[in-house]
C-alpha cells in the first residue's frame, strides 16, 4: 500500500464530508465505523514497519509549489509511528464512549476532521504542511469546546485559541527564518524538515530560533507559565474534547521539540537543558500541589496532565536514548491513562451531573466495575510497576539522572505527589460509607462504556508488562536522532555530552 500515509490523513476528512449526507440516526454508527477503519489502517502501518530501520518509512513526495520549496512530503519513523496509532485509537474509543445527543452529526464530523489534523501533524515532513495541520487542529477543537462545552465554554475556547494561535505565529516566523538560512547556505529554497536537519547554524542564531519554536511548543504542551488555558479548556470541554485534548493534542508540543528543536538546534537545545528543566520542575511540583487542592474530579486530572507533561519534557531534554525514548513512551502512556480517566469522570457526570468529590463517597459498593477500572487507571497514572505509566516515567527520570541527579531527585517527587492527589481522589469518591441518597441507585458501567474502557485497561497492563514492541522502534529512531545531533553540534559542551552518551550506548 504505497499511499498508506495519505490514506490515513485524508480518509477521516473525506468521511467527514460524506457524513453530511448520512442520516442523523445512523451518524454515530457511521463515525465508529470510519474511526475503526482508520485504526485498522494504522495497525497495518505498524505491522509493516521495519523495526530495524530508524529512518523515515512509507515516504510520499509530491511537488506542490517547487519554486518556493513547498512539497507534499510525508513519512513516519519510530518516533511518530506510535503517536499516529495513539491518535487513531483514542479517537475510536472516544467515539464509542460518546453520550452527547445535541447536534451529534456536527460533533462527529468535527471529530473526524480533528483526527485528520492530528495524524497530519505526526506524518508531515514539510514544515509548511506541518504548520497547516498544526493550525487546522485548532478549528474543530475550538468548535467542540465552544459549542458542546459547559457554562464558560466561550471563554475557555477563546482562551485556548488565542494562546495556541499566538504561539504558533511566533513559531511560524522561526520557520520562515530557518528556510531563509537554508537558502543562504545552499542557494535553494526548501521547507523539508529532513533538509533542515542537515543545516548547521551559528550558535547565536540557534538560540533565537530555538526560543521562537519553544514558545509555540511550550504553549501547546502547556509548560509553565503558559499553562493557564488548559484547566479552563478541560473544565469546560465535553468529555470527548477533554479525552482528545489530553491524550493527543498536548503531545504535538513535545513531538515538536523532538522533530524540530533537537535536530535543527542541537547546541541551543543542550544550552537550554537547565532552564527548561527548572520550568519543568515548576510544572511537576506546582501543578501537582494545585491538583491536590481541587475538589472537582476533572480538575484534578487536568492539573495532573500538566504535571505529567513536565516529566515528558524532562526526558526529552535528557539528550540520551533512555530519556528521549522514555519521554516518547510516556506520551503514549499519558495518552492512554488520561484518556481513560477523563472518560471515567464523564461516566459519573452523565449519571449525577456533578464532578465534585464531596458529592460522592462509597461508590465502590454500588459501582464495583467502575471502581475497579478507575483504580487500575489511577495506579497507572501514578506509575505503579507493571503498568504503562511506570515504564515511561522510569526511563525519562533515568535518562535525566545522567544529566543532573539533583534535579532528577526533585522531578521524582512527581511520583509521590501524584500518588497523594490521586489516592485522595479515590478515597473521597469510592471508599467510606455511602451517605448520599442520590448515589444509592447508581447503575454500574454498561456494555458501551465497558467496550470503550476495557481496551484502554488492556493496553495499560500489556505495555506495562511487555513494552518492547513499542520501545524497540522508538530506540532505533532516537539513536539516529542523537547521532545527527552529535554530527551537527558546533560547541564543545554539546559535542562532549553527545559523544559521552554515544560511547555509553555503544558499550552496552
Amino acid at each position: 500500500m504505497h499511499n498508506i500515509l495519505s490514506l490515513l490523513v485524508f480518509f477521516p476528512a473525506l468521511a467527514g464530508v460524506l457524513g453530511f449526507v448520512v442520516r442523523k440516526d445512523s451518524i454515530r454508527a457511521y463515525g465508529i465505523a470510519v474511526t475503526a477503519i482508520e485504526f485498522i489502517l494504522s495497525l497495518w502501518l505498524w505491522f509493516n514497519f521495519d523495526t530495524t530501520n530508524g529512518g523515515m518509512q512509507f515516504v510520499e513526495f509530491l511537488p506542490l509549489i517547487p519554486q518556493y520549496g513547498i512539497n507534499y512530503y510525508l513519512g513516519v519513523d519510530g518516533i511518530s509511528l506510535f503517536l499516529v496509532l495513539l491518535s487513531t485509537f483514542i479517537t475510536l474509543v472516544g467515539l464509542i464512549s460518546l453520550t452527547i445527543k445535541k447536534n451529534l452529526k456536527n460533533l462527529i464530523i468535527s471529530l473526524l476532521f480533528l483526527e485528520m489534523t492530528l495524524v497530519g501533524v505526526f506524518v508531515a515532513l514539510d514544515a509548511v504542511l506541518f504548520y497547516i495541520f498544526w493550525e487546522l487542529s485548532l478549528v474543530p477543537m475550538l468548535y467542540i469546546i465552544g459549542y458542546w462545552g459547559g457554562d464558560l465554554r466561550i471563554y475557555a475556547s477563546i482562551k485556548f485559541f488565542l494562546y495556541t494561535f499566538a504561539g504558533s505565529m511566533i513559531m511560524f516566523v522561526g520557520m520562515l527564518y530557518v528556510a531563509y538560512m537554508y537558502y543562504t547556505a545552499t542557494g535553494t529554497i526548501s521547507f523539508a524538515i529532513t533538509d533542515w536537519h542537515r543545516l548547521i547554524l551559528p550558535y547565536d542564531t540557534q538560540i533565537w530560533l530555538f526560543l521562537a519554536f519553544f514558545i509555540g511548543f511550550a504553549i501547546k504542551i502547556p509548560m509553565f507559565p503558559f499553562h493557564t488555558w488548559l484547566p479552563y479548556a478541560h473544565g469546560q470541554a465535553p468529555t470527548i474534547g477533554s479525552v482528545i485534548l489530553a491524550a493527543v493534542l498536548l503531545k504535538m508540543g513535545t513531538y515538536g521539540f523532538i522533530r524540530f528543536s533537537l535536530p535543527i538546534f542541537p547546541d541551543a537545545s543542550i544550552a537550554m537543558i537547565t532552564p527548561i528543566a527548572i520550568l519543568s520542575l515548576i510544572m511537576i511540583i506546582y501543578t501537582a500541589m494545585v491538583a491536590y487542592a481541587q475538589e472537582d474530579m476533572k480538575q484534578v486530572i487536568a492539573y495532573s496532565s500538566i504535571s505529567h507533561m513536565g516529566v515528558i519534557v524532562i526526558g526529552t531534554f535528557a539528550m540520551n536514548v533512555e530519556g528521549i525514548a522514555g519521554s516518547i513512551f510516556l506520551m503514549i502512556s499519558h495518552g492512554i491513562v488520561s484518556g481513560a480517566l477523563f472518560m471515567l469522570v464523564g461516566n459519573i457526570y452523565d449519571r449525577r451531573h456533578t464532578k465534585l468529590m464531596k458529592e460522592f463517597g462509597g461508590l465502590a459498593s454500588v459501582m464495583p466495575k467502575y471502581a475497579t477500572i478507575f483504580g487500575i487507571m489511577l495506579m497507572a497514572a501514578v506509575g505503579l510497576p507493571l503498568t504503562i505509566g511506570f515504564v515511561g516515567e522510569f526511563l525519562s527520570l533515568l535518562g535525566f539522572y545522567k544529566v543532573n541527579p539533583w534535579l532528577t531527585f526533585l522531578a521524582g517527587s512527581s511520583i509521590i505527589l501524584g500518588a497523594a492527589y490521586m489516592l485522595r481522589l479515590y478515597k473521597k469518591s469510592f471508599f467510606g460509607p455511602l451517605t448520599n441518597e442520590k448515589n444509592k441507585n447508581l447503575k454500574d458501567l454498561n456494555a458501551k462504556e465497558l467496550t470503550s474502557l476495557i481496551p484502554l485497561v488492556l493496553v495499560a497492563i500489556w505495555l506495562g508488562v511487555y513494552p518492547k514492541p513499542v520501545l524497540k522502534p522508538i530506540n532505533k529512531s532516537v539513536t539516529n536522532l542523537l547521532q545527527l545531533m552529535e554530527k551537527k553540534s558546533i560547541t564543545k559542551e554539546a559535542k562532549d555530552l553527545l559523544k559521552e552518551n554515544r560511547v555509553k550506548l555503544e558499550a552496552k
